[in-house]
């Protein structure tokens, strides 16, 4: 079990699941706090997905403490216990969830169960002497985070990536969440414009943006020259916010009028049997290929042997994976949405297109066939040092470090951190 060090400088992370396929980002972050000397506790509201195929999130599973894993009587003991301890603060927490419950399209029930698992987070809290605790995403891990600031835990902040909590602020209880915040964290300028509109001016000083960032495996790397290659690549969730289908569509297009590029499609998720199918109905099966779920070096070396990185999405936070196909020195194809255009600079380090329009996304991509692969590789190093700039996690970490007031002293930076074990 982790254990405090004499000044306490100890941080929790919620997630309502990690590790995850598509959360790299945030064990980099929390690898990032831990070679500043902070000593980082894992908890997991729901159980990783069983199709880990990364060492390092299959060791990051291992680190972290999976809430529901407590159970039905571990909750019950841990909301009896609680109740007995301090009813006012239960009474004021249980009013919180009735309010944000009726808000919901989760319902009071489902709030009711969070303030269970609040119960039995803070207690694990003190435990380890956690003096900050900090949700990634702003639905339920944040919402059980507010819970347990309210029943005497630690103050909490949160990570808000989008595009979800930007779909349903007020059923999120957006506004309440940032009241009772000590800090919120936004990761790009536009999700901080957009957080602004759902709170109370006065607590628009606690918002702030934070990008993600990439670690020195893509920090540190020369880009590698483009390959004369008609091959895109698409990486990420197959689900309808990434414009997938929009994409196969295009490639269709492109074909007809004698383009003959090729698509892979780094990824999995519900969308697939949608896609599958529509390639089929495109005739597109020489053209496409569907990977499933890779490592982090299998994405890596589809992206290397790939022309550009197309992500046509329609509803977006900023994406991580465009940082690091820049980082690689490849140009990328998305659209104006979100936090999008602040990385990506259309015609410098790659093309934008309006979200949606399908002749825009075709000429984009016959823009990145027809420019030479000298002028992409000059146009992925561009890209690689706006990443450098904006998106250094070692960096920006920092920064979330004077928001959580865990600064470790010289003596603990050189000590090894100790994790929490995993439950079971």
């Amino acid at each position: 079990m982790l254990s405090s060090t004499p000044d306490g400088q100890v941080a929790a992370y919620l997630t309502n699941q990690y590790p995850h396929v598509s959360h790299s980002f945030i064990r980099r972050e929390i690898t990032a706090l831990e070679a500043l000397g902070i000593r980082v506790a894992r908890f997991s509201i729901r159980n990783s997905a069983a199709d880990l195929v990364d060492p390092a999130d299959r060791d990051e599973q291992r680190k972290t403490r999976v809430v529901l894993a407590a159970g039905f009587f571990g909750f019950l003991i841990a909301v009896v216990r609680s109740i007995i301890t301090y009813p006012v603060r239960c009474l004021k927490a249980l009013r919180v969830a009735i309010s944000m419950g009726r808000r919901s399209h989760r319902g009071v029930a489902r709030h009711f169960a969070y303030f269970a698992e609040a119960c039995w987070l803070v207690r694990e809290l003190r435990s380890v002497g956690a003096k900050h605790l900090h949700a990634h995403f702003g639905t339920n891990p944040a919402a059980v985070a507010l819970f347990t600031r309210i029943l005497g835990g630690p103050p909490f902040s949160f990570t808000v990536h989008g595009p979800e909590e930007f779909d349903k602020p007020e059923a999120l209880s957006l506004g309440l969440k940032i009241h009772h915040a000590a800090a919120v964290v936004a990761v790009s300028d536009f999700g901080r414009s957009q957080l602004l509109r759902w709170c109370q001016p006065s607590d628009w000083p606690k918002i702030r943006a934070i990008r993600c960032g990439v670690d020195a495996a893509f920090l540190n790397a020369d880009p590698k020259p483009v390959p004369d290659t008609n091959r895109l690549v698409c990486v990420g969730r197959l689900c309808e916010q990434k414009g997938q289908l929009l994409l196969l569509e295009s490639l269709a297009d492109l074909r007809a009028s004698g383009d003959q590029a090729e698509i892979i499609f780094a990824g999995d998720g519900p969308l697939r049997g949608v896609l599958e199918n529509r390639i089929a109905e495109l005739s597109l099966k020489s053209a496409v290929r569907i990977t499933g779920w890779l490592s982090n070096e299998e994405v890596r070396r589809e992206i290397l042997a790939a022309r550009v990185l197309v992500l046509p999405s329609i509803a977006e936070g900023l994406p991580v994976v465009i940082m690091e196909a820049l980082a690689m020195g490849r140009p990328v194809i998305s659209t104006y949405v979100a936090g999008i255009p602040e990385l990506v600079r259309d015609g410098e380090n790659g093309w934008l297109a309006p979200a949606g329009s399908k002749s825009a996304l075709v000429q984009a991509m016959r823009r990145a066939l027809a420019t030479s692969v000298d002028r992409l590789t000059e146009m992925g190093s561009a890209g690689a040092r706006r990443v450098v700039e904006l998106h250094d996690v070692n960096k920006n970490v920092r920064e979330l470090v004077q928001l959580f007031g865990v600064l470790p002293t010289p003596a603990e930076r050189t000590s090894h951190c100790v994790t929490v074990p995993a439950c079971g």
